[in-house]
């Protein structure tokens, strides 16, 4: 039987060739993902947390949906009882209606993505002109002010950060800006109190419904007649995202 014999060169090249795939075995990450974390999680994947969730079928939208039909058709669950319960706290220790707005709608963005999810959510409601200009800086400025303790109101770092960034985790530096601009401005402890009641892990006992707040939405969000995601704003393709969120393009 003839053997095949490479030259010295053959042999380097080979060798090389091995090398590098054993290489590129270990560069690689030992699983990888699925689905990119910062999906919003009304598409699936997992929560912030990292616990995976399950989707249902759903219903359909009504022609000119309102934003209590997105709280009640295509808001997650878990999103809307973490906002629920948050605006309950607040509206329990007396804060005023607009701050009370802003704890309801702070996370809104994290069903379409949770990257940036508080620059998102101040963008949605931005364009319906009951929403004050407070009301969105506030959502907008929560993303960056959450990392950051603040000892004069008592809010210190979430233990449930450390479990999801892991221990010493330090925010982008674009985070960090954000923090070192917001603290400075008139409005500081509006976007603050939104973390102050921001409730990291559900209460216990505690039953929260979107009814008490149905008139606090109609009094400071302006309802398009066109619906959410069909009045021709900046921001209604955001909306349509959430109402269409399996359409395949």
């Amino acid at each position: 039987m003839e053997v095949e014999r490479k030259t010295s060169e053959e042999r380097a090249d080979a060798l090389e060739e091995s090398m590098m795939k054993q290489l590129h075995v270990s560069a690689a990450p030992a699983q990888a993902p699925k689905l990119r974390r910062g999906t919003g999680v009304l598409f699936g994947g997992l929560t912030p947390a990292g616990l995976p969730l399950d989707l249902a079928v759903l219903a359909p939208m009504p022609p000119r949906p309102t934003i209590v039909d997105f709280f009640k058709l295509r808001f997650m669950p878990h999103t809307v009882t973490h906002m629920l319960q948050s605006a309950n706290d607040a509206q329990k220790k007396g804060e005023p209606e607009e701050t009370v707005l802003a704890c309801l709608l702070h996370d809104i963005a994290v069903n379409l993505i949770k990257v940036d999810h508080g620059w998102w959510a101040a963008q949605m409601v931005e364009p319906y002109a009951y929403v004050s200009e407070k009301v969105s800086w506030a959502i907008r400025h929560h993303q960056a002010l959450r990392f950051f303790p603040d000892s004069s109101v008592g809010y210190g770092y979430p233990e449930r950060y450390v479990q999801i960034f892991g221990q010493g985790y330090a925010p982008e530096p674009y985070i960090r800006a954000a923090y070192e601009q917001a603290r400075k401005h008139k409005w500081y402890m509006e976007a603050r109190m939104i973390t102050v009641h921001d409730l990291y892990a559900f209460e216990p006992g505690v039953k929260v419904t979107l009814d008490p707040f149905v008139e606090v939405i109609g009094r400071h969000f302006k309802q398009p007649k066109e619906g959410l995601g069909f009045d021709g704003s900046p921001v209604a393709h955001m909306w349509r995202s959430l109402i269409y969120p399996d359409n395949p393009l």
